[in-house]
């Protein structure tokens, strides 16, 4: 931890960057994916109690991303040029009391609109932790920073499935969602003590323009980092989504059972996410290129995700979850590498902007996987295919992030007010 804190002060990085503020936004992320994961825990319960067939439990898993997804654009948007320090409280208000929300929810149409509202909430997230970060982090600082964060990433769902799932096995998950959502908001409190003397991302900023998402979107590299982190996402977001259900339905574990063998695979993957940043920072410094070392981790955890995926779709319980344990695994590898490509590739000028724009590809998949894993299940009877297209979309992945994407660096975006006096 010392040697972290080293890296990660002052006295080393751009002004600004401290623990304080990565851990801040890492525990942000943490809550934003226990209050977004949280009914994937609570299906096996809520299902029975709503009469919900695996259709609609797969349309409410969605329904997040329905919001989430295009609400990355004006989430961007908002960080290139508004305080990001505010924007961020807004969000994480907005999500807390939809999740509180949520626990007092008695039809399927109510739970689906409050799933809206927290994806609302929730979208400004890493748009605005991208733009902080590139503002205030050198190269060989981001992977650290990112795996930190990210790591908040996987133990959101880590301690929300284990925990919540065996809170709601005793007190149920109307309890557990109100409980959820009225801890949420108490982030607030540390946010505004650390931040209410910070002066105004917009103003660290300076005059220069951000480019607009069409000029985001005449790059090569912008294409790759967006389909790239779509094929990521679906394979993340089928586990995240269908991973209580495929354990106790399909392979017949208890509630408390899946609550552990769940907490188990994300806990791995918050533990290699953190040796995925701080092994590729560590590599950068030691002389390596960004291209090599970011790609390396990335490519090699997609292909290691589609030999998991494909493992996993006729196994019998038991190897079922070794696979999911190493998926795990290759989730924490690659997940940093998604922020840290797009932070640098942005650089401080449009990281909000492009992050916003790569989330909303990305998300896209949030929105499908559960839908598609659900009509597959339904029309199959099992899992089988759906782990199956899982593991190729995340080849697809890797094909992405290797191939379309050139080389990882930041790209020298035109001044629009320079560009127009030149023509003049």
């Amino acid at each position: 931890m010392t040697r972290m804190i080293d890296v990660l002060t002052p006295r080393t990085a751009p002004r600004g960057l401290s623990v304080k503020l990565v851990m801040l936004l890492a525990t942000a992320v943490f809550i934003n994916y226990v209050d977004r994961g949280n009914l994937a825990t609570a299906a096996p319960l809520l299902q029975g109690d709503l009469h919900l067939t695996n259709t609609q439990l797969g349309l409410l898993l969605s329904a997040f991303f329905w919001a989430y997804a295009p609400m990355q654009l004006i989430a961007g948007y908002l960080a290139e040029r508004l305080d990001v320090h505010r924007v961020l409280a807004i969000g994480v208000a907005t999500w807390s009391i939809a999740t509180m929300a949520s626990g007092l929810a008695g039809s399927f149409l109510v739970l689906l609109l409050l799933r809206l509202a927290l994806g609302i909430g929730e979208s400004v997230v890493y748009p605005c932790s991208a733009k902080l970060l590139a503002m205030r982090a050198l190269e060989h600082q981001r992977g650290k920073a990112n795996g930190v964060i990210l790591a908040g990433q996987a133990l959101g769902p880590s301690i929300g499935t284990l925990v919540g799932g065996l809170l709601m096995a005793r007190y149920g998950w109307r309890a557990v969602m109100i409980s959820f959502g009225a801890i949420s908001i108490l982030w607030l409190l540390p946010w505004f003590l650390a931040t209410h003397r910070e002066p105004s991302t917009r103003t660290e900023a300076g005059t220069a323009s951000p480019p607009s998402y069409l000029t985001i979107l005449g790059q090569r590299a912008a294409w790759g980092a967006c389909i790239g982190q779509f094929c990521c996402n679906y394979s993340f977001y089928f586990v995240l989504s269908w991973l209580p259900v495929f354990l106790v339905k399909s392979r017949g574990f208890s509630i408390v059972e899946m609550s552990k063998i769940a907490g188990v695979v994300y806990v791995i993957n918050a533990c290699f996410a953190l040796v995925a940043g701080f092994g590729s920072d560590r590599w950068i410094q030691a002389g390596q290129s960004p291209t090599v070392a970011r790609k390396t981790f990335i490519v090699g955890s997609c292909l290691g995700i589609t030999a998991c995926m494909l493992a996993a779709a006729g196994a019998p319980p038991h190897l079922a979850v070794v696979c999911l344990i190493l998926t795990g695994l290759c989730f924490g590898l690659q997940s940093p590498m998604v922020h840290v490509i797009g932070q640098t590739l942005a650089g401080p000028r449009a990281a909000g902007q492009w992050m916003g724009l790569q989330n909303l590809s990305g998300n896209t998949a949030g929105i499908l996987a559960p839908v598609i894993t659900g009509y597959i299940v339904d029309r199959t009877g099992s899992f089988y295919w759906a782990f199956a297209v899982s593991g190729i979309i995340s080849f697809m992945s890797a094909v992405s992030w290797g191939l379309i994407i050139p080389k990882i660096e930041t790209i020298p975006w035109p001044d629009p007010q320079s560009t127009g006096r030149t023509a003049a």
